[in-house]
C-alpha cells in the first residue's frame, strides 16, 4: 500500500490509506489527502491537455501555497519533471533557469508574471503559463499561452506518460562555483529513496505534523512533504517574514517536527519560546552547514523533550549523513555516519581508503545518487565519477561501473566510523543556508557598472556561517565607489541572502595569481588578517 517507486506515488498511496486525514496545511486552511490526490491527478491531466511530453520540465515560481505542492507532484505524475524555483530569486535569475533548462510550461501568479515579462520574452521553449488566480486565458503572445489554473485542473481526465523511477523526477537548481546555477537532476528513485531513508531515522509516522521552514527548492525543505507523505504525516506551510512567526507556528500548530538551518535556529535561541512547545516537538533537525555548539546547547535547553538530529547533505545526493540523537552528548561536532540505504566513503586523490582519522573527499554512494547536472557535461564529470575498482561493496568480478557523488568536501572519519567535517575544497560560500557563489555575486557587481574590478569571498559569522564580504576598485574615469548606490543596486538586483555584508574599497588593479585571474585567496586572506589585528 506504501511502497510508493515514483514521485506522485508518495501522494497517491497515502490517500489510499489516509484520504480523509489531513496533507496540508497553509494559514487557516487545510488540504485532506484525497483532495490532494484529486488535484494532482487534475493538474497532470490538465498538462497533458496542454500537450506536455514525456520529460518536458514545469517551472514553479511562487511561495509555499497548495499550488506550489499540487504542481510539485503533478508534473511527474503527468512524466514531466518539475522545476523549483526560490521565491526569492529576481527576474533575471529566473530568467536564466528557465532558458537554461528550456522550461516548457511556467507555473506562477500574477504578481510574479508581470515582475517576469521582460525575461519571459527571451525563453524560446516556453509554451504556457499557468496563472494561479485571476485573469483569462489569452492566446499566445510570442507562443507562449496564458491559462487559469482553476481551468487547467477542470481539463478532462488525461491519464500521464508512462514512467519508471529512474526517469527523471526534478532539477533542483543550486549555485555554482563558475557563476551560474547549476541544476542537479533527480530521478523519481533518488528523492522517494530519499524519502523513505530519512523518514525511518527520524521515525516520522501519521500522526506527525512538519513544519515546512525552508524554501521546498532546497532538496531538505521539499523533503519536509516527501517524508511526510510516505508517513501519511501533515505539512504546514509556513512563509515566514521573522523568526517569532515560526515559533508562533510551532505552538499554535503544534508541531513535532522542524528541520532548519543554523543561522535560523540562531534566531530562535534568542527568543523566548512557549513553554508548551516543549511538549509537543519530537525533534528538530539541523541541515545546511555545521551547527554551532552555543545554539545546540541552548536548544536542547528550551526543548529537552525534542531530540536533535544532527544532518549532512549534498543536493547531488539528496542526504548523505545523520548523527543519532544517542551520540550527539559524546560527539557533538560529528556529521554522524550514512543514512539508510547509502554508502559513505573516505577516499585518498588516488581513490584509495584514507586511514582512521586521516583527512579525504567525501564521497556518497547508492540509490540517492542524482543523474548529474543538466545539459552540463563538464560540470558533471568533476562531482559525477566512477567509483575505483577493488573497494569494499564493489566485488572484482562486477562488469559494469557505478557512478557516486565526489561532494568536493573533506572529512575524516574515527576508528568508529564517525565522520567529521574538515572544510571545503571549492571557494563556495554558504550563508544563511544558501551556498552562493564568489563569482555570481561578482557578476552582478559588474552588472551594475559602479565598479570597475570586484572579488567575493565568505568569512566566519557567528550567526549567518558565512558573511559576503566584497573587495572593489573604482570604476575607470571615477575617483571613488559610491557605496550607498551600489548598496543599493545590489538589493535590487540579488536576493537578500546574496547582498554582501561588507565592502571594502581598494586601489586597482587587484592582485592577480599566476593565471592573470584576480587572486581570491590572497584578498580574502589579507583581509581577514587585517580584520583579526
Amino acid at each position: 500500500m506504501r511502497d510508493s517507486t515514483q514521485l506522485n506515488e508518495l501522494v497517491s498511496r497515502a490517500a489510499d490509506w489516509r484520504g480523509s486525514a489531513t496533507a496540508l496545511t497553509h494559514g487557516a486552511a487545510n488540504l485532506g489527502y484525497a483532495a490532494l490526490d484529486e488535484a494532482m491527478t487534475a493538474f497532470a491531466g490538465g498538462l497533458m491537455a496542454l500537450g506536455v511530453r514525456r520529460g518536458d520540465r514545469v517551472a514553479i515560481y511562487l511561495e509555499k501555497r497548495f499550488e506550489t505542492v499540487i504542481a510539485s507532484f503533478g508534473a511527474p505524475a503527468a512524466g514531466a519533471a518539475f522545476v523549483p524555483l526560490n521565491p526569492l530569486l529576481k527576474a533575471e535569475q529566473v530568467g536564466f533557469i528557465l532558458r537554461d533548462c528550456d522550461v516548457r510550461v511556467l507555473v506562477t501568479s500574477p504578481d510574479r508574471h508581470a515582475l517576469l515579462a521582460e525575461e519571459l520574452r527571451r525563453c524560446e521553449a516556453l509554451r504556457h503559463v499557468v496563472l494561479t488566480e485571476g485573469g483569462e486565458a489569452s492566446a499566445a503572445d510570442g507562443g507562449v499561452e496564458l491559462h487559469r489554473w482553476a481551468a487547467l485542473l477542470d481539463a478532462p481526465h488525461r491519464t500521464g506518460h508512462r514512467t519508471i523511477d529512474t526517469d527523471l523526477a526534478a532539477i533542483l537548481y543550486t549555485s555554482g562555483s563558475t557563476g551560474r546555477p547549476k541544476g542537479v537532476m533527480l530521478s523519481h528513485r533518488n528523492m522517494v529513496a530519499g524519502a523513505k531513508s530519512v523518514a525511518s531515522y527520524l521515525e516520522n509516522h501519521e500522526n506527525d505534523t512538519l513544519l515546512a521552514a525552508l524554501p521546498l527548492s532546497f532538496d531538505a525543505g521539499f523533503s519536509q512533504l516527501t517524508t511526510a507523505f510516505h508517513s501519511g504525516a501533515r505539512v504546514v506551510l509556513l512563509n515566514y517574514l521573522l523568526p517569532r512567526d515560526v515559533l508562533k507556528a510551532l505552538d499554535r500548530e503544534k508541531v513535532t517536527g522542524l528541520t532548519a538551518v543554523p543561522p535560523l535556529y540562531i534566531q530562535l535561541t534568542q527568543m523566548e519560546w512557549p513553554p508548551e512547545i516543549n511538549g509537543q516537538l519530537r525533534y528538530f533537525a539541523n541541515t545546511g552547514g555545521r551547527m554551532p555548539r552555543e545554539t545546540l546547547d541552548a536548544l536542547r535547553a528550551r526543548v529537552p523533550s525534542a531530540k536533535p538530529f544532527l544532518m549532512y547533505g549534498l543536493t547531488e545526493a539528496f542526504r548523505s549523513t545523520y548523527l543519532p540523537p544517542s551520540e550527539v552528548d559524546r560527539r557533538p561536532d560529528s556529521i554522524g555516519k550514512a543514512i539508510p540505504n547509502a554508502e559513505i566513503l573516505v577516499l585518498r586523490e588516488d581513490g584509495t581508503p584514507c586511514a582512521a582519522d586521516e583527512p579525504g573527499e567525501l564521497v556518497h554512494r547508492g540509490a540517492l545518487v542524482g543523474l548529474g547536472y543538466w545539459n552540463d557535461p563538464e560540470k558533471t564529470g568533476e562531482r559525477y565519477k566512477l567509483l575505483p575498482p577493488n573497494l569494499d561493496g564493489r566485488p572484482v568480478g562486477l562488469q559494469l561501473p557505478e557512478y557516486a557523488v565526489f561532494s568536493g568536501d573533506t572529512v575524516r572519519c574515527d576508528a568508529e566510523g564517525f565522520l567529521y567535517f574538515v572544510g571545503r575544497r571549492d571557494e563556495m560560500m554558504k550563508t544563511s543556508g544558501y551556498r552562493v557563489s564568489p563569482t555570481e555575486v561578482e557578476e552582478l557587481l559588474y552588472a551594475t557598472k559602479l565598479v570597475g574590478e570586484c572579488v567575493a569571498f565568505g568569512v566566519d559569522h557567528p550567526a549567518l556561517g558565512q558573511a559576503i564580504q566584497v573587495i572593489v576598485t573604482a570604476p575607470a574615469g571615477a575617483a571613488d565607489v559610491d557605496l550607498a548606490a551600489l548598496m543599493a543596486e545590489c538589493r535590487r538586483r540579488m536576493p537578500a541572502y546574496m547582498v554582501p555584508s561588507g565592502i571594502e574599497v581598494q586601489p586597482g588593479p587587484l592582485p592577480r595569481n599566476p593565471n592573470g585571474k584576480i587572486d581570491r585567496k590572497l584578498l580574502s586572506t589579507a583581509w581577514v588578517e587585517r580584520a583579526q589585528a
